[in-house]
């Protein structure tokens, strides 16, 4: 048998995760402080174990806590109806005891600069943007939308947003108009947050067009404030313009704990933020997440399975448009200090995030397998640049074993968790644990209060097994709603008709029998490139603009040697009288990369006679894939054409050595 990777060390500090072991045992008389029986409670009796964990955290609220659990079945039952907190207010105030000297954040980008604000720096510039927002009639589950760098301006945006009790939706700034306007346009926003400029290996891209862009297309907004200073000349619709710099010049430091406190307090499935699916059929889904379930879990996720601390530094790798941003400013509640990374982790040196984890003291780092196989791939050690790290986490896509190893013997002996969930449920469903030791190519552990399951294709369900990826109870970080989808009847189609009675996630898992989990990819047609997920159809839109094609079809294929070990291709098949050139090719290209983003330009596009297609005229991206990766076609018999499965084996452009 494999021998783990790392294992706990005797006599290393109790972990937090312990600490509410026996506290849980105390409160119900029963011995709950070894980890399968603390697992076996969370999901036999879910509404105590939410109750306990809120009531160990600290976490301050108004009105009942009681019922914690309210109606029956995994898609109805609602958590804590009678209750109210604020996310914005609960990170600000940190722990009991925090000070308001102690350090917040810290943000840097690729040029080197550095900007750090304490708790009480952070509290104050919130709150002076909270009382700005008001006097321009933002309220209450207003919506407010962001094109935001990872910097400290747009914490302090977020924030903002979320103390008044608005809803916070924020992309990354490399995403296209058009991409854009199908997130931003489904809202009607009321303001809009933007950088001027995006950076990416020492290129300045200015915002100011797609700002324009959105503001055309989205009548609802009527004022823009900029992040920052930097030059931005908009040519569009008539809007109030300010900038952050003036709405938080005069903010007072006075009295910053007293008015966190008294910031208003919202109910449990208040809206707090709304994210966006990867739109594998039609345009993304606007996901809507409550304010009590994303705060519960994040505590739980940083605390428990994190173990992070008032004396951790955090650096998680992401844009303001992926799920682990709001997860990453979470991280203040537990009284940690966060460090925000703007622009290429790569740039000006190719061991440019390893040199910012040393300079800022980071003890937990999160990244990707895209980036640990890039730093393998150059033969880089950084080890003497992580010395203060207790933990390395992962996320994004399917992490290899060989990895556990490198990071191992190159960076150091420390915890490599390995997680996952996604922005559906705003956390993570298999996860770290501090307590328990990590084998090579498994994540260490199903989450607390998750009764996660196997599904086979019949619909039997397995705690130990393999097959879709399946929660049997419900969880306070499902999604509140989707925007327009007033019966609730997509957002029931999306998680719960698959399954009937579960939460159907869209991963293929493998449960083992010692607890730990792999994931092996999607099941939702979604693809996962360097551990980005890109929905087909925003592909497809794109390449509709291209009289010369006449059907694509985009396919994600293993490729060990590429980052992230998979890489992502286009078959087209021409109208006739066309042919694929080069100069079609990069045409098609450009237009990905400016109006959707360079996630979703494929490393190759290849010209076949035909796509496979059922009896019944839907394509079989399942055969496609097939033949790409030269496994085993399987039931032929349903397609129409499957004669054409031959030309994608064969192409040579898909050819991994081409």
């Amino acid at each position: 048998m494999t021998a783990p990777v790392w294992s706990p060390r005797p006599g290393a500090r109790a972990s937090q995760m312990a600490d509410f072991a026996r506290f849980a045992s105390r409160e119900t008389g029963r011995d709950l402080t070894a980890w399968p029986a603390l697992h076996a409670f969370s999901i036999e009796d879910v509404g105590a174990f939410w109750s306990l964990l809120l009531a160990w955290s600290g976490v301050a609220t108004e009105g009942s806590r009681a019922p914690a659990l309210e109606g029956e079945g995994v898609e109805a039952a609602r958590f804590f109806p009678h209750l109210r907190l604020s996310w914005a207010a609960t990170l600000l105030a940190g722990p009991e005891g925090a000070s308001l000297d102690a350090k917040a954040l810290v943000a840097v980008d690729e040029t080197g600069a550095r900007r750090e604000l304490t708790r009480g720096e952070l509290g104050a510039r919130v709150l002076a943007l909270a009382d700005a927002l008001r006097a321009r009639g933002v309220g209450a589950g207003d919506r407010v939308v962001a094109l935001a760098r990872n910097g400290a301006e747009a914490a302090i945006a977020c924030l903002a947003t979320a103390a008044i009790g608005a809803v916070w939706s924020s992309a990354a700034p490399d995403l296209g108009v058009d991409a854009l306007v199908d997130r931003f346009g489904q809202l009607d926003p009321v303001l809009l947050f933007a950088s001027t400029s995006l950076l990416h290996q020492g290129v300045a891209t200015a915002l100011a067009p797609r700002v324009a862009g959105i503001i055309d297309a989205v009548a609802s907004i009527r004022e823009v404030v900029w992040l920052d200073d930097g030059v931005a000349a908009l040519a569009a619709r008539p809007v109030e313009v300010s900038r952050l710099s003036a709405l938080v010049a005069d903010a007072p430091r006075a009295d910053v704990a007293a008015r966190v406190a008294a910031l208003p307090r919202h109910p449990f499935a208040h809206p707090l933020f709304v994210l966006y699916s990867s739109g594998t059929t039609g345009r993304p889904k606007a996901i809507v997440h409550g304010t009590g379930g994303t705060l519960l879990e994040h505590v739980k996720e940083h605390r428990l399975h994190g173990d992070l601390r008032a004396s951790d530094v955090l650096l998680f790798v992401t844009s303001t448009g992926w799920m682990m941003w709001p997860w990453l400013l979470s991280a203040l509640a537990v009284g940690a200090a966060i460090v925000l990374v703007d622009g290429s982790v790569t740039y000006p040196d190719d061991d440019a995030l390893w040199r910012v984890v040393e300079r800022e003291g980071v003890t937990v780092l999160g990244t990707s397998p895209a980036y640990l196989g890039y730093c393998r791939d150059l033969g880089l050690s950084p080890g003497a640049r992580a010395t203060g790290l207790r933990a390395v986490m992962s996320t994004g896509s399917v992490l290899s074993e060989g990895l556990f190893h490198w990071v191992r013997e190159h960076v150091g002996d420390v915890p490599l968790q390995s997680v996952s969930g996604g922005t559906d449920m705003l956390g993570c469903f298999v996860l770290g644990h501090p307590d328990l030791p990590v084998w090579p190519g498994e994540m260490q552990c199903v989450g607390l209060g998750f009764d996660l399951c196997a599904a086979a294709p019949d619909g039997t369900l397995a705690r130990v097994g393999e097959g879709e990826l399946v929660c049997a109870s419900p969880f306070p970080s499902r999604p509140v709603a989707f925007v327009a989808d007033a019966d609730g009847a997509r957002l029931h189609e999306a998680y719960y008709a698959q399954h009937p009675g579960v939460w159907t996630h869209g991963d293929l898992v493998e449960l083992t029998a010692r607890g730990t989990a792999r994931i092996h990819g999607r099941s939702d047609g979604v693809l996962n490139v360097r551990g980005i997920r890109v929905g087909p159809a925003e592909i497809y839109r794109v390449v509709a603009r291209f009289d010369e094609v006449a059907e694509a079809m985009a396919l994600e294929q293993a490729a060990p040697a590429e980052p992230g070990g998979s890489r992502l291709v286009l078959l087209v098949v021409m109208r006739p009288g066309r042919a694929l050139d080069r100069p079609l090719t990069l045409r098609m290209k450009k237009e990905l990369r400016d109006r959707a983003s360079m996630a979703h330009v494929p490393a190759v596009v290849a010209e076949v006679p035909e796509l496979p297609t059922t009896w019944n005229g839907k394509r079989s991206e399942r055969a496609a894939r097939d033949a790409l990766h030269g496994r085993p076609l399987q039931n032929l018999a349903a397609l129409r054409n499957p004669a054409c499965l031959a030309a994608i084996a064969e192409h040579p452009a898909l050819k991994l050595d081409a």
